[in-house]
């Protein structure tokens, strides 16, 4: 964290401390509330290589393999904070399909815990 990644140098974390999340920085992730949409990983894996420099993997429904795989962004402005997406509406997701140029019902069945809407079945 301190060397790799520029975060505060004098910074004296113990384990005990990472795990209480008592560090500088986010790290939000495809799948978690605020970044709920998992196919935000196919851009994250393209981008960065990630198959290629690591053989990281994504399934069918985009999880990573081997398991015990972890993806996220990593943020360590001293003022970022978690937040979690809403509910969102019919035509929010409509908006959303046409900026990532994805069928209505495939964003849809990504973003089924958070639709504010009963689909067709």
């Amino acid at each position: 964290r301190k060397e790799l990644w520029g975060y505060s140098a004098d910074e004296a974390l113990q384990p005990s401390d990472l795990h209480k999340v008592c560090y500088r920085g986010i790290r939000p992730a495809p799948g978690y509330p605020s970044q709920p949409d998992h196919t935000e990983k196919l851009t994250m894996w393209s981008l960065a290589g990630v198959l290629e420099k690591t053989g990281i993997a994504l399934t069918e429904s985009l999880a990573m393999t081997p398991a015990a795989s972890v993806s996220g962004l990593y943020f360590s402005h001293p003022q970022a904070s978690y937040f979690a997406v809403g509910k969102i509406t019919e035509e929010q997701v409509e908006d959303y399909s046409r900026r990532k140029d994805m069928d209505v019902k495939e964003v849809e069945r990504w973003l089924a815990s958070i639709l504010a809407y009963d689909t067709e079945l």
